[in-house]
């Protein structure tokens, strides 16, 4: 997928093209909850108790790497918003992180009017976000320099790179059950090195979305986060909230966001070309797409 970056960055360079944002951009992909001193697991567990006592429910938690923990939630705001627009359901979870930064623990959330908006729901979802802030805290958004509404429903990154309505079809079934059924037992198979977090389905609606786990070495490096973070996740105050990775089955056929969108819809600002840039993960698209699909059932070059 990320074969025909080069060419692109090269039409951007010989334009003399440059990503800018409006001046009006008020949104960004992440919430920075809190940040100070402490013990990894006592924050994680802390954060899940203050999260249930708000009315969230903890859908499922991990580690995708050493000093990080990520817990999808979800609540019926989310569930219910989700169910009214197109593959809605990708947006219906919060992700929020607690990492280990040297000797400082931030807890962060992906910022619910952001990823509304990016994922065309039908609402901002500004009832989750305030019980976020109330049970959590909000210091500042973080992530990019900012991105109106308007500008996130229309949302790719540069030209010829992938919309949210233009996800990667995984496979097709004769139903939304046989098609659960098959996701199901590819996770829990975990042969790609693909597994199940959480699992969340969206209210009234035939549609399930699964955050999962991408780990993988050698050969098959390209597809683990913990390889993809470390390119891209560089700045002091950590993007981790980005994961885990999504499967949507919408009644009886499974998806997944691009990665070139999906991946830059967290990351707006990152650079085509240079260090720490999307050149540095150009093969990762393509690593992504085949071990999800072949997890969903389908064949390793499904679109």
């Amino acid at each position: 997928m990320f074969r025909n970056w080069r060419i692109l960055g090269a039409i951007a360079l010989a334009l003399g093209a440059t990503l800018t944002f409006a001046q009006d951009a008020v949104l960004k992909p992440f919430v920075l909850a809190s940040k100070g001193p402490g013990d990894l697991a006592q924050a994680l567990e802390a954060t899940k108790a203050a999260l249930t006592k708000a009315g969230f429910s903890v859908a499922g938690s991990y580690s995708p790497y050493p000093g990080s923990a990520v817990i999808g939630v979800t609540n019926d705001e989310l569930r219910g918003t989700a169910a009214k627009s197109e593959r809605g359901g990708f947006g219906a979870a919060v992700r929020v992180a607690v990492t280990k930064v040297k000797d400082q623990i931030q807890v962060s959330y992906t910022n619910p009017a952001y990823m509304a908006n990016a994922y065309r729901m039908a609402g901002d979802l500004k009832d989750t976000t305030a019980k976020l802030q109330a049970a959590l805290g909000r210091i500042e958004e973080f992530g990019a320099k900012g991105l109106s509404a308007a500008q996130l429903r229309k949302y790719h990154y540069t030209f010829g790179m992938e919309y949210f309505d233009e996800p990667n079809t995984l496979a097709s079934y004769g139903s939304y059950e046989e098609a659960l059924k098959a996701v199901e037992a590819g996770l829990a198979a975990g042969k790609q090195g693909v597994s199940k977090v959480y699992r969340i389905d969206v209210a009234g609606k035939k549609e399930t979305l699964f955050g999962v786990a991408m780990k993988g070495a050698g050969d098959n490096k390209y597809m683990d986060y913990k390889y993809l973070m470390s390119e891209i996740d560089f700045k002091d105050v950590k993007s981790t909230a980005h994961l885990p990775y999504d499967i949507l089955v919408s009644d009886n056929k499974v998806y997944a966001l691009y990665a070139r969108f999906r991946i830059a819809i967290s990351f707006p600002d990152l650079s085509m070309m240079g260090a720490n840039s999307f050149m540095n993960i150009m093969s990762a698209p393509e690593a992504m797409r085949a071990a999800l699909a072949l997890t969903a059932g389908g064949k390793e070059d499904a679109r």
